[in-house]
């Protein structure tokens, strides 16, 4: 039962014919409901500050629904692997944890970073004395006292060399070791890899003492600071669809808020299911604590289009149907109201459109305030 404002509904009978008439009364404590007139005096509708009002022509949006999800740019995602594989000596991280670009996430183990660096020194010894040769070459070719076999011969060996002695120090380079300290003597197993961008750790594929090769997923790293929806758009829809175009979005296993974005950026091809890829901006992002992935079920306004609509307080769902009071007669001090259904659309700016298919008359007033006490049980 409702009980608003204190104001009951008691049955009594109407004075002609067989008809019952429901009357809004101060002095029940029970209200009960039949398919004929409700009766409420002046005196009642006032106190229960009531309000008369007319079906209007109102300008409802336009929209096309759709579904996406939450998504990063490619550059705020990382899926981190090992350039040489190796055994995994650390994993200090676990799911959820913030890094920060360059910081440390694993250790790897190989015996192969040893022959890497012992084939590096060797290659810049060889190095230092032929291109000395090569240099006394260049000289002697210069006095003619060299043959042009020997010169070539020199240059070569030096040329070929100094190729391998830069491509292995680039080796040293990307598994994070560092030639100057293997120029001192210093050569290590143990290799590490860091962070290549800032973001969150969204997944683990290894443990300590697992083997991961060069081609081995071994985190993913994703940055939240700058999200933005992914939509698919049918290709019957997609002519509609307009850069800065307002997105009216909810995050259904999550909230029932409604979230904002604009269209940003329109997909030019059309996937095997006949959708087009659309890319919007948030509106507001910071405010909300979106997660990568998350399912979306999206608005995009493309327009707006006049329908009849009466003010949302007019209506009261009952038993999965809507109801509106439409004034019947006004006789002396008593307002006479007639329930009826309606079938209901579009809910925009506290109205709710009415689906033009059914007969309804525009010129009958309906209780816009007060509905919701004499609708129900």
């Amino acid at each position: 039962m409702k009980n608003l404002y204190h104001i009951l509904i008691v049955i009594i009978l109407a004075s002609c014919g067989d008809n019952t008439v429901n009357t809004y009364d101060n002095s029940q404590k029970d209200k009960s409901f039949s398919n004929d007139l409700i009766a409420v005096t002046k005196n009642q509708f006032e106190k229960g500050e009531m309000r008369l009002g007319s079906i209007e022509n109102k300008a409802f949006l336009e929209t096309i629904d759709t579904n996406g999800s939450i998504d990063v740019p490619p550059e705020k995602k990382a899926i981190v692997n090992a350039t040489m594989g190796g055994y995994i000596m650390s994993t200090p991280l676990l799911v959820g944890d913030q890094v920060k670009k360059g910081q440390l996430l694993v250790t790897i183990e190989n015996p192969e970073f040893i022959t890497l660096q012992q084939e590096y020194l060797e290659a810049k010894e060889q190095l230092t004395y032929l291109k000395s040769e090569y240099e006394r070459q260049i000289l002697m070719k210069k006095e003619n006292i060299t043959s042009q076999k020997n010169f070539l011969r020199a240059e070569s060996e030096y040329k070929t060399t100094h190729a391998r002695y830069a491509s292995l120090r680039k080796q040293l380079v990307m598994i994070h070791i560092s030639p100057s300290e293997v120029e001192k003597g210093n050569i290590s197993s143990v290799t590490s890899i860091f962070a290549p961008i800032s973001g969150s750790i969204t997944d683990i594929h290894v443990s300590k003492g697992s083997y991961v090769s060069p081609a081995s997923s071994i985190l993913e790293i994703i940055d939240n600071n700058h999200i933005h929806l992914e939509l698919s758009v049918f290709e019957k829809d997609i002519m509609k669809i307009k850069k800065g175009q307002e997105i009216q979005f909810k995050i259904p296993e999550a909230s029932d808020s409604i979230f904002y974005a604009q269209v940003y950026l329109i997909g030019t091809s059309i996937n095997e299911n006949r959708t087009i890829k659309v890319h919007a901006h948030l509106k507001n992002e910071a405010k909300h604590q979106f997660l990568t992935g998350m399912f979306v079920n999206a608005k995009i306004v493309v327009g707006t289009v006049e329908k009849k609509a009466l003010p949302s307080p007019a209506l009261v769902l009952f038993d999965t149907k809507e109801y509106a009071l439409a004034l019947e007669k006004k006789e002396e001090d008593i307002y006479y109201f007639k329930q009826i259904e309606l079938k209901t659309g579009d809910v925009f700016d506290n109205f709710i459109s009415l689906e033009e298919e059914q007969k309804i008359d525009t010129s009958s007033q309906y209780l816009i305030s007060g509905a919701f006490n004499l609708i129900g049980e």
